[in-house]
């Protein structure tokens, strides 16, 4: 599995339940194609965390690098629903980190056998 992680912080966090509702209607417009097997939100707790992260984490998870170029392709026409839903989850993040982690090991690792 690949996980795309995203950090970021809303520029109104009164809008933080629109944003929600923003978020789950693209990321499940990626998913119902399966353009993406899984996504989480998550908000950091307590004021813990690296404040250069941001407040707001997403992990967004694909089967394959193929499965995230599939999505990172059909974002790329920036045309049509899709295009309208993006909008509408990115013109209210501000401060946006990224990064791509696997699980590891990875399944086609073979592992030598002990003792």
């Amino acid at each position: 599995m690949n996980h795309y992680h995203i950090w970021f912080d809303l520029k109104d966090t009164r809008q933080d339940l629109q944003f929600c509702q923003n978020l789950t209607a693209f990321l499940g417009h990626l998913k119902s194609e399966q353009r993406i097997a899984s996504y989480r939100l998550t908000r950091r707790k307590f004021g813990f965390g690296l404040p250069e992260l941001g407040e707001f984490h997403c992990d967004i998870e694909t089967e394959s690098l193929a499965q995230l170029d599939s999505a990172f392709d059909v974002m790329a026409r920036r045309s049509g629903e899709l295009e309208v839903l993006h909008a509408k989850v990115f013109s209210m993040v501000t401060n946006f980190r990224s990064a791509l982690y696997r699980d590891f090991p990875d399944p086609q690792r073979v592992i030598p056998p002990t003792g």
